[in-house]
C-alpha cells in the first residue's frame, strides 16, 4: 500500500504533470517537488514495514477521531474548524495527500485574510453591518412601541 509518505526526491513525470493543472498550483507543486513529504515516524518504526504500516493506521485513526470531533463541534459548542484543521495536520505528518491539502488550505486562508484587510472590503463590511444593526434596532423599537416590554415573570394569568 503506497501512501506517498516514503517518496524520494525522484518523482515521475506523471506526478509532475498532474500537479501542474493550473497556474496557481504551479508554485505549490514546485515547492512540493523541491521538498518531498517524508514520514515523521521515528527511524526504528520506518525500518520495519509492518510496524510503519501500523503506525500509519494509528495516525489515520487518531486524525479521523479528531476530525470527527471537529465535525461534531460544528453543531455543538466548541472550536469545530480548529479541530478539523488539527486532525488534518495530524494526517499531514504521515500522508502526502493530507500534506498537500493542508498547504492548499493554509494558502486559501491567507488569501481570504488578505482580502478581508482590503480597505474597500472592510468599508463595505462596516457599512453592511451598520445598516443591519440600524434595521434590527428599528424593528426592536417598533415591537417595543407596539407591544411594550413584558418580562416573562410579569405575565398575568390569562
Amino acid at each position: 500500500m503506497n501512501t506517498g509518505s516514503d517518496r524520494g526526491t525522484n518523482e515521475s513525470a506523471a506526478d509532475e504533470s498532474a500537479a501542474d493543472e493550473s497556474a496557481a498550483d504551479e508554485s505549490a507543486a514546485d515547492a512540493a517537488a523541491q521538498t518531498p513529504h517524508v514520514s515523521k515516524a521515528p527511524a526504528f518504526i520506518k525500518a520495519r514495514k509492518s510496524l510503519h504500516l501500523s503506525w500509519q493506521v494509528g495516525v489515520f485513526v487518531v486524525g479521523l477521531a479528531v476530525i470527527a470531533a471537529g465535525v461534531a463541534m460544528l453543531v455543538l459548542p466548541g472550536p469545530g474548524w480548529v479541530a478539523i484543521f488539527a486532525g488534518l495536520a495530524i494526517w499531514a505528518t504521515e500522508f502526502a495527500w493530507a500534506h498537500l491539502v493542508l498547504h492548499w488550505t493554509k494558502r486559501k486562508v491567507t488569501e481570504a485574510a488578505q482580502k478581508a484587510l482590503d480597505p474597500k472590503v472592510r468599508r463595505r463590511n462596516i457599512i453592511l453591518t451598520t445598516v443591519g444593526l440600524v434595521i434590527a434596532g428599528a424593528l426592536i423599537g417598533f415591537y417595543l412601541w407596539k407591544y411594550g416590554l413584558v418580562l416573562p415573570w410579569d405575565l398575568k394569568d390569562q
